[in-house]
């Protein structure tokens, strides 16, 4: 597969000969510096822009003859642009995650109910309920995003770096939660972040991007084929294999 962007000007590519296949039940971290095209791998796979080159599928079934109504109801997607600030609760926010699934009106069945009044419980956020979007910090507002997703119910959830705007408190936590999540409901979570080092010691599985080369494999296999060591620039950090960390460069 190849993503990139069409424009007047031509065809731009970001990454090229892209092969990677995703099991269920999986927590995967993608990593890669600044501008590397993490965004732009995550937006071409949850149809939100289209792929250059190449095949996506899901459950061998070609990404682009899935409709959206039924994509939805099998990939959600949780983007790092806030949401715009409005009179809506915590509940309807995470309500708004059923919509693939009501009927014309919008209204909620009984298996809806249940299905958000789970996702609440899940992120531990159901004594949030009745507080507005805009009183909820960065790090609560986060949590709601990743319990609309999961009331959405989908096999899928993809999250472009859900720990941008984080302190380390929250980052940590907000790890932990989809780590949890992966264990407990078998649903397939892939993050793109820089908190690399989290990355390290959460993830099943990771994929690298760099401007050579894409890889995926667990920690163990990338430590031995050395993919880990070469995937930021030497003269600042360096990866030590014993604490299977990243550390600054003396």
């Amino acid at each position: 597969m190849a993503i990139g962007y069409c424009n007047k000007k031509g065809t731009h590519f970001v990454a090229k000969n892209l092969n990677i296949a995703l099991e269920k039940g999986k927590l995967v971290t993608l990593l890669g510096k600044n501008g590397i095209g993490k965004s732009t791998l995550l937006r071409t796979l949850s149809k939100t822009q289209y792929k250059l080159e190449g095949e996506i599928r899901i459950n061998n079934k070609k990404l682009y003859d899935i409709d959206n109504v039924s994509l939805s109801r099998s990939m959600s997607l949780v983007l790092t642009e806030k949401i715009p600030e409005s009179q809506l609760s915590v509940y309807e926010l995470v309500a708004l995650g059923r919509q693939p699934y009501t009927n014309w009106l919008g209204r909620l069945s009984k298996e809806d109910l249940i299905k958000i009044e789970q996702a609440l419980k899940l992120v531990n956020i159901s004594d949030l309920g009745d507080r507005k979007n805009y009183e909820l910090s960065d790090g609560q507002l986060q949590k709601v995003m990743i319990a609309r997703a999961l009331a959405q119910d989908t096999d899928i959830i993809i999250l472009d770096e859900p720990t941008a705007h984080l302190d380390l408190h929250h980052k940590i936590e907000v790890f932990k939660i989809l780590q949890r999540l992966v264990l407990e409901t078998q649903k397939t979570i892939i993050i793109s972040t820089h908190e690399v080092n989290l990355a390290l010691q959460l993830a099943d599985e990771l994929w690298l991007m760099t401007p050579n080369k894409f890889v995926t494999g667990t920690i163990d296999t990338l430590i031995e084929n050395q993919d880990l060591q070469n995937l930021f620039p030497e003269d600042q950090v360096r990866f030590n294999t014993d604490s299977k960390q990243f550390i600054l460069k003396k």
